[in-house]
């Protein structure tokens, strides 16, 4: 069997140990903090002693060496290896409010004494600028307003898919909750017309049939719907040409249950026959 890799990166605080107890529980080999240089022999061993599935997070504390990643995954491609690359990411009130409630040092800190806000922000936008190349080069997941449980569901999801091929991820949000930063195209659907001020239709998400049939019959929803397919549709295909991996449409409503989940549903299915489509509704699956 071919050899599978995962690697998680991500900014400190934003859920890499969640990310590998869902790998390793995936039937993945895991280790936690290998330094780059040791990437090749690292694989080349556990490949002989662990069997076919390795994950391995590194992060910040790899700083001076982690230039050599990008390379070496590329070089690991070439010889045939399936990579994938996962970066964790969350708003920096989010990564400054864990590290005080778990009152952790930051890796980045060289101070014993306990770090004030600004000082914090400081070194998050430092890790921030460090790990851009590698962000850049991976799938992005937004943990900000996600429990662990939806962060461990959308990491093992992600390991169904084929690599090599365009994988799309289609999220419904709420905009009152915050637009994910891990959206590579955000369309803003709370113009249209709202089942929300329906009474037999408010407790029901874009999920349940009455809601669906009740957006069908509005010829908004439908050129709404028209227009961002015909959009993806046209530049698909160049992001495809020029070797992107992954590409998240968020589309946003004002509650993220039932304009935006009904439209990831439809848009979901329109381009599932030609690449893989993996649907996410951050505001429902939180429940």
């Amino acid at each position: 069997m071919a050899l599978e890799i995962v690697l998680v990166t991500g900014m400190s605080g934003s859920g890499k140990s969640v990310a590998l107890h869902a790998l390793e529980d995936a039937g993945y080999y895991c280790v936690d903090n290998l330094p780059p240089e040791l990437l090749p022999a690292f694989v080349a061993l556990e490949h002989r002693h662990h069997g076919n599935r390795l994950a391995i997070a590194m992060d910040v504390r790899s700083a001076t060496s982690l230039h050599q990643v990008p390379q070496a995954l590329q070089r690991m491609r070439s010889q045939g290896i399936a990579v994938q690359s996962i970066f964790l990411d969350a708003t920096i009130d989010t990564l400054v409010r864990r590290f005080s409630e778990t009152r952790r040092r930051h890796p980045l800190s060289h101070d014993d004494l306990q770090q004030g806000r600004r000082a914090l922000v400081q070194i998050i936008q430092l890790e921030r600028e460090l790990l851009a190349e590698l962000r850049e080069q991976s799938h992005v997941i937004d943990t900000s307003t996600i429990r662990a449980s939806q962060l461990q569901s959308y990491v093992k999801k992600l390991m169904t898919v084929s690599t090599g091929q365009l994988t799309l991820v289609f999220q419904s949000f709420a905009f009152k909750r915050g637009i994910p930063m891990d959206a590579d195209y955000v369309f803003d659907v709370r113009m249209l017309p709202n089942p929300h001020y329906e009474t037999a239709l408010r407790e029901q998400t874009g999920l349940d049939e009455a809601v669906q049939h009740y957006l069908e019959q509005q010829p908004d929803v439908l050129l709404m719907q028209q227009h961002i397919e015909q959009f993806l549709g046209h530049w698909l295909d160049m992001l495809d040409r020029n070797h992107r991996s992954y590409v998240t449409v968020a589309i946003g409503c004002t509650g993220g249950q039932h304009r935006s989940v009904y439209l990831v549903e439809r848009i979901a299915a329109a381009f599932g026959d030609r690449w893989t489509a993996l649907k996410r509704h951050r505001e429902l699956d939180g429940r």
